[in-house]
């Protein structure tokens, strides 16, 4: 009996361990914080509400593979509709749209060939070669998480969102700029990172989209 008593107590300290050993997390990036700032929800709501939005501005992917960049002649928003005008010499891509939500999307090539998937990402790499995260960018793109998956905030000294990591990609807010009045800044240029991958996104224009 004190055998089988021994046993169990070595199994449960071992499984104390192993979940005192899950949940310790990184350090702090240098110059960061996870402590959010005393506006943090309020923001959090006011760029969730912007449902309906245009941006201009350029791609630009590097992995092992290959890399490229392209122009963001319009990317429009509704919701989670997406409406996504690209151009670029990269692979002979030259213009080409992409139509969908988080579940479809239809991808358009110069020649007017029509692609049609309900793996968006899928889809994409198959088409450019491009491992991109599109269920994610319209959220990281406002400067928020994807509250679909767990992720980690990280603020700057000056109370702005200077990193995200989720789903193993860290996105870092490389400037922010005040496009739309009155809602807070938005980024101007991102940076989203994952092993070799590397997505640059350098934004232009912000603007309202008027409701469909």
């Amino acid at each position: 009996m004190n055998t089988v008593r021994s046993c169990l107590a070595l199994i449960v300290c071992l499984v104390t361990l192993s979940a005192c050993t899950t949940i310790q997390l990184e350090p702090l990036p240098e110059g960061l914080t996870d402590q959010p700032p005393a506006d943090w929800s309020a923001r959090t709501e006011q760029l969730t509400a912007l449902q309906h939005w245009q941006l201009m501005g350029k791609l630009a992917v590097r992995q092992p593979s290959d890399s490229g960049s392209a122009v963001i002649n319009q990317w429009t928003q509704h919701r989670e509709h997406y409406d996504l005008s690209l151009s670029s010499a990269f692979l002979g891509l030259g213009s080409t749209r992409l139509t969908g939500t988080p579940g479809f999307m239809e991808l358009t090539l110069p020649d007017g060939d029509v692609y049609r998937s309900g793996d968006p990402e899928a889809l994409v790499a198959a088409a450019t070669g491009w491992q991109l995260p599109l269920s994610d960018l319209t959220w990281w793109v406002r400067g928020l998480p994807n509250p679909g998956s767990n992720y980690r905030l990280f603020f700057d000294e000056q109370q702005r969102v200077a990193m995200i990591r989720q789903g193993g990609w860290e996105i870092r807010y490389d400037r922010w700029r005040s496009f739309i009045e009155p809602l807070p800044e938005l980024p101007a240029r991102i940076t989203a990172l994952r092993g070799e991958r590397r997505v640059r996104l350098a934004i232009t224009d912000w603007q309202r989209a008027e409701q469909p």
